[in-house]
């Protein structure tokens, strides 16, 4: 059995903010593979759904970011899974927007959600990090994450959460290199092979 966790603080405050890309992957996955509906546990809200012959429990904490790892270690004893097969998606400020990177342990980069799970949980689970880019100064980075997608970023960030699901039984097979890689190539083939921030390109207005 598997754990795959997103990332993001609930309500509807907080649902299109980039540090909800996490929730956003979760949604996707649900959808494309006909998770059960969504029910409140573990501190917040879980689905199951079988992927590549691999039962996997969904969960979005919801105890905000900064405890995250509460509803993970909660779930994660429930169900008696490994550290190693629990598997987070959250938003990666170092990576470009539309980019995605696999990795098992490591760094938190300040993410205070991986720092709550690693906390509660220990270090070495696997991270899908969901690129969305740096406002540029560490300043700016707590308005960026909790400000919304702007219109123009929606897109990419529909098709990189699409991207996800579409290829979830390679991450449910433990196939992490060639999930990566076919995400990387199903975004090279929506148009996304370069994206830039709406800062940089100047298409911030109003946001």
């Amino acid at each position: 059995m598997l754990l795959f966790v997103g990332l993001g603080n609930p309500g509807s405050r907080y649902a299109g903010n980039r540090h909800n890309i996490g929730f956003m992957a979760l949604d996707a996955i649900a959808r494309e593979h006909r998770a059960s509906p969504w029910r409140r546990r573990f501190q917040g809200e879980s689905a199951d759904v079988t992927i590549a012959d691999e039962k996997i429990v969904l969960l979005k904490p919801e105890t905000f970011m900064n405890e995250s790892g509460r509803a993970v270690a909660e779930a994660q004893r429930f169900f008696k899974i490994a550290l190693g097969d629990v598997v987070v998606f959250h938003d990666e400020l170092d990576l470009a927007p539309a980019k995605l990177r696999v990795k098992v342990g490591g760094g938190n980069a300040g993410h205070n959600g991986l720092r709550s799970i690693s906390a509660q949980c220990g270090n070495d689970y696997k991270r899908v990090r969901l690129g969305i880019g740096h406002p540029g100064h560490k300043d700016l980075v707590h308005g960026y994450v909790l400000n919304d997608f702007g219109r123009a970023e929606l897109e990419w960030v529909g098709d990189l959460c699409g991207a996800c699901s579409m290829h979830a039984d390679l991450l449910a097979k433990g196939d992490d290199n060639a999930f990566q890689s076919k995400v990387h190539l199903r975004m090279e083939a929506c148009g996304w092979a370069e994206v830039k921030t709406l800062r940089e390109k100047g298409e911030a207005k109003g946001n």
